[in-house]
């Protein structure tokens, strides 16, 4: 099955000869073509070729480090009001181009045209306007200390103030390329901290354009820096320059422990946001009218290239045939094809070796016992869909049920115990999210309370606000994105203590 890519526009066929021809490269508010060394961007619905990036490495690195170095002192000097007005004119810019943002990010990573347009480049807009105001309420503490050993005559004044960690390396990963790295960039800046990017090496393009739009919003030479490249070569290099006080990741587990081992150079601080293998438990009291979609999208949603994809359901045996005849239809009803066409629901994954990865799962779990209920097929000329997959029969030990699969396929197992299925769901290496689908206030309560996860959602799963910290326990990571919660992990405390 082939797929056709609808023309671009204008602006995007603009964007792809500044920035689409090895010209990728921002440091110190200069965009350039490094060392001359390239990698290929693909548009994956089709296989094609649509640009070539600078293929950073430790020079480029070096050179993105020192220029955020650079830049620091008159940074974090700048009033509070003045990054806020920066951070919200990045907003408004976002937003006036979110037509040109959402298809550059469909056309480099494979997603429907809606899920941008509607979801996550607003989500990038509510970022830097919610730090923008946080950029204002940065405040320290004054002490009354108990010091009782001052010059005679003199008092003892004590207060905290809060500082900018400093130079943080932001890694974003390819599943959500705009959003993530707003979710990065917006607290960092607000806090004071200048930054260098590594967008992932599949999905880079947006972060292009956010460069581009951050610099016309008027943010100084040399506070944001990106640099593209392979993830063991520009993305190793950031994280153990001893020249980064902080790297702030979204990514896989295997990656996240590769970071912390790199990071111990120069012992600089480290937020994690890896895997996830969110459990969602359907009791049979849900209203299934609004379960069967929302099970449906927490797994089907951008292809299940979503760290908090609801990939294990859990079903009361009540209500197991119907929900689950209900999950396969929507499966069966959502139409695929190339991101940029309005009528596709579900597009490529990101990359042919995903796919194959994810193929790999379902053919293990096939070998394993398990049922195909719905889907399970790669398909396309480019070999990069998937089928959106519903398997069930599964037992507990089966990979497909224990590690993140990072595509459409959703395991379904059934319980009768609300402890043992609360135990099943905690059974797991990774604690990022989690939600329960139940009409019962007490049993909302008591399982949100129970379950080991950063999110718990009741009664709906993705829903995100800039305000609401995101983040995961166990494997899953340490640190938070969103919320109040990142714009600390962005500051130091110092204290303060004077004699008067």
């Amino acid at each position: 099955m082939a797929f056709a890519r609808p023309p671009l526009s204008d602006s995007v066929t603009a964007f792809l000869a500044r920035r689409g021809q090895g010209q990728g490269l921002l440091i110190g508010g200069e965009w350039t073509g490094g060392q001359g060394e390239t990698f290929a961007t693909v548009d994956p619905a089709i296989g094609d070729q649509i640009g070539v990036l600078p293929r950073g490495g430790a020079p480029e690195i070096d050179a993105a480090v020192a220029a955020a170095r650079a830049a620091l002192a008159g940074w974090k000097a700048t009033t509070p009001l003045n990054r806020a007005k920066i951070l919200w004119a990045a907003a408004d810019l976002i937003e006036a181009h979110i037509d040109e943002l959402a298809e550059i990010e469909t056309l480099d990573q494979g997603k429907p045209l809606f899920v941008g347009r509607w979801a996550e480049i607003p989500g990038a807009v509510n970022q830097f306007r919610f730090f923008a105001g946080q950029a204002m309420a940065i405040e320290g503490q004054v002490i009354e200390s108990s010091i009782d050993y001052q010059p005679a005559g003199k008092k003892m004044a004590s207060w905290t103030k809060r500082e900018p960690v400093g130079v943080v390396g932001a890694i974003v990963p390819w599943n959500s390329p705009l959003v993530l790295t707003a979710m990065k960039l917006a607290p960092a800046l607000a806090a004071g901290c200048t930054i260098v990017l590594k967008p992932a090496e599949n999905t880079s393009l947006s972060a292009l354009r956010l460069g581009e739009l951050l610099m016309e919003a008027g943010l100084p030479a040399g506070v944001l820096n990106i640099v593209t490249g392979l993830g063991g070569e520009a993305g190793a290099a950031l994280a153990a320059h001893h020249g980064v006080d902080k790297i702030a990741f979204t990514g896989s587990t295997q990656t996240g422990r590769a970071i912390i081992d790199a990071a111990k150079g120069n012992l600089k601080r480290v937020s994690l946001e890896l895997g996830g293998k969110s459990p969602m438990i359907v009791m049979p009291d849900a209203d299934l009218e609004l379960a069967i979609p929302g099970v449906a999208n927490a797994i089907f949603f951008n292809g299940g290239q979503v760290c908090v994809a609801g990939s294990r359901l859990y079903v009361h045996s009540a209500i197991k045939d119907e929900l689950l005849k209900g999950v396969a239809a929507y499966a069966q009803g959502l139409v695929a094809g190339h991101g940029l066409d309005p009528a596709t629901q579900m597009g490529p994954l990101v990359s042919r070796a995903q796919a194959e990865r994810v193929e790999g799962f379902i053919s293990a779990a096939r070998d394993g016992g398990a049922t195909v209920l719905t889907g399970g097929e790669r398909f396309g000329e480019a070999g990069t869909f998937v089928q959106p997959t519903v398997i069930t029969d599964v037992t507990p030990d089966l990979p497909i049920v224990r590690e993140e699969v990072f595509g459409p396929v959703l395991v379904a197992q059934q319980f009768d115990d609300a402890d043992a299925v609360i135990a099943a769901a905690n059974d797991s290496d990774y604690g990022l999210a989690a939600s329960i689908w139940t009409q019962s206030l007490s049993h909302a309560h008591r399982m949100a309370d129970a379950i080991e996860a950063g999110t718990v959602w009741i009664n709906c799963h993705l829903m995100y606000d800039a305000a609401l910290p995101i983040g995961g326990i166990k494997q899953s990571g340490y640190g938070r994105d969103s919320g109040r919660a990142a714009l600390d992990s962005y500051l130091e405390w110092k204290t303060v203590c004077a004699v008067i």
